[in-house]
């Protein structure tokens, strides 16, 4: 997990993010996934047992700014949206709608969950599905 937040820090700074937009993506590339070691395998990976959630509640302890907060809490969402639509063809339109109602900034929250796709070995369609689901709204 190390390399993948260092890559993140690196590409904050390769995008050249300044001032409180970096500050920020920084915050989200540092505490994203840093409870996934808290995660109880042997339960449902879901609610506050998943890393995201896990990771939100510790920065609660730093921040009430639900627009971090909640794109901690959100992070993986898009990428869960995509697998559905490639498994039965269609947008979960429900789902995408209570995801979007937790998002107080959409701007960083895909920025943030494009900086997260962009680390060697993901792929970049579930980004770019994402910002055309979004386009269309």
């Amino acid at each position: 997990m190390g390399a993948h937040v260092a890559d993140l820090l690196e590409t904050i700074d390769r995008w050249g993010e300044t001032g409180r937009r970096r500050a920020e993506l920084r915050f989200l590339a540092l505490v994203h996934d840093s409870m996934k070691y808290r995660v109880h395998e042997w339960l449902p990976k879901v609610g506050e047992n998943h890393h995201a959630m896990r990771a939100r509640r510790f920065a609660e302890r730093y921040t009430v700014d639900e627009r971090r907060l909640a794109t901690i809490e959100q992070h993986d969402r898009p990428y869960a949206l995509w697998r559905k639509v490639r498994r039965i063809g269609r947008l979960d339109e429900r789902g995408m709608a209570r995801m979007l109602e937790r998002i107080p900034d959409r701007h960083l929250f895909v920025r943030f969950v494009e900086l997260d796709g962009s680390t060697e070995g993901k792929h970049p369609e579930p980004v770019e599905w994402l910002k055309e689901a979004l386009g269309r709204r």
